[in-house]
């Protein structure tokens, strides 16, 4: 072979090589291999190790993070290993609100020839709970004047004030009561609540106003004329240790706020939910229950959740608040029932004080409240 020959031969094989490199085709795949959020967000977890998925399989579809409270979650900055040359849409890194359900990511091949959706979704941990959605309800059994709720298998744990109102305005319609059922609901029916004007007999009593409300508790029409605070016997018996409540609330402010004197003030009103777990015996083994004028104050209490604010809204809006409290639960009291839960709605804040606005209107419905499971005690 000659020279040239040799010459030609090299330039061929080189050739082939750069047209093999030239023509290698990019990646057809379009994989998440892995997905974690920036550490800064360590507060909004359990532990480090609920802040990242290592391994993705091939066939998931679905990614799931747990986190201790999807409503107090912040817009959070998801990241992700690809395949090689794979692209992802929202971008990989770009902050995402996954408070209101799942966040659909699509994943393109380096050759932009192939997709594959993901779904990623934030959740709080499944808890056993109770769940109210007030589909049952009927005229009182004394008088069939205004409504009252009960509850399959619990009975008639809900109470509301309509039985002081009927000593306001007796000839009152059962639908013009503070406290009534409505087909508006989240889903069916709900609870409605309206601060009423109490007529004539508030102004001859101060008592001008009588606020919606709906509580865990019993209504006691024997101090309506005295104490009205000691009207609201506040608690059930409840041998579970709760966590948080949830539910869905809509809320309309009236248009003028007076106190009990008819006096016109510089103020808004405001709605409230709350909830209050506490010792139902003092050291002597006395019976205790928390009125209206203590609910919130007593030294029984053990653990106590409100909301902060009710923004109003026309939508149906969720809303979750959280037990706080530090006292450690005695199991073999709560066996025995020995601990009583409260939960309170109330078209008007200051309702208690007889100062609120005529007209604000609470909706509530589909309200759970979570406890702690047996392997968890």
């Amino acid at each position: 072979m000659t020279i040239n020959n040799c010459k030609w031969i090299v330039l061929a094989m080189a050739f082939l090589l750069t047209s093999c490199i030239k023509e290698e085709s990019k990646n057809m795949e379009c994989d998440i291999l892995s997905a974690w959020v920036d550490e800064e967000a360590e507060p909004y977890f359990y532990k480090p190790a609920d802040m990242k998925i290592p391994t993705v399989g091939w066939s998931d579809r679905e990614l799931t993070f747990t986190v201790r409270s999807l409503s107090a979650l912040p817009d959070l900055a998801l990241h992700f290993t690809l395949t090689p040359g794979a692209t992802i849409e929202p971008a990989n890194g770009s902050k995402q609100n996954f408070r209101n359900g799942p966040v659909r990511y699509v994943v393109t091949s380096e050759d932009g020839q192939w997709t594959k959706t993901y779904e990623v979704t934030f959740r709080q941990p499944v808890q056993p709970s109770y769940l109210y959605s007030f589909e049952s309800s009927q005229l009182d059994g004394k008088r069939g004047k205004y409504y009252e709720w009960t509850e399959s298998g619990q009975g008639g744990i809900w109470a509301t004030g309509n039985e002081g109102y009927y000593i306001a305005k007796s000839a009152a319609a059962a639908s013009d009561y503070p406290t009534v059922p409505s087909d508006d609901g989240y889903e069916g029916k709900c609870v409605k609540m309206t601060t009423y004007d109490t007529g004539s007999w508030g102004r001859t009593f101060k008592k001008p106003i009588a606020a919606g409300n709906l509580f865990l508790g019993k209504f006691n029409s024997a101090h309506v004329l005295t104490n009205t605070l000691l009207t609201t016997e506040m608690g059930i018996a409840f041998d579970k240790i709760p966590t948080k409540v949830t539910g869905y609330y809509k809320y309309k402010s009236g248009e003028k706020f007076t106190d009990r004197n008819f006096n016109v003030l510089d103020r808004k009103d405001e709605a409230c939910i709350y909830a209050v777990f506490y010792r139902n015996t003092d050291a002597a083994g006395n019976s205790v229950m928390l009125h209206g004028d203590d609910v919130k104050t007593h030294p029984n209490i053990v653990r106590l959740a409100e909301m902060a604010s009710l923004p109003e809204t026309s939508e149906w809006t969720r809303f979750e608040m959280t037990f706080e409290g530090t006292e450690t639960i005695d199991l073999a009291r709560l066996k025995n029932q020995g601990y009583n839960l409260t939960l309170v709605f109330s078209s008007s804040k200051s309702g208690d004080s007889f100062e609120g606005s005529v007209g604000s209107t609470l909706y509530i419905d589909e309200v759970e409240i979570s406890y702690q499971s047996e392997e968890e005690l």
